[in-house]
């Protein structure tokens, strides 16, 4: 992964998916190891997968309503 500025991070992570999110963030834990790079990865990588579940678990609940 080329290493990328803080503007260039932020800029990207809004079209990035969950899975690519990840992969950026360990690889960021195995190589540069920046904290705050780590953090805000880590903030994105949640907001995704807590998006992800949510959404699963509304399909869920709306599918065993409707029965």
């Amino acid at each position: 992964m080329k290493r990328l500025t803080w503007r260039e991070l932020n800029h990207t992570l809004g079209t990035k998916t969950e899975a690519e999110v990840l992969d950026m963030l360990n690889e960021e834990r195995v190589n540069l190891r920046r904290v705050v790079v780590l953090e805000r990865l880590h903030q994105r990588y949640n907001s995704l997968r807590i998006t992800r579940e949510r959404i699963e678990l509304l399909k869920e609940a709306t599918s065993k309503w409707k029965r």
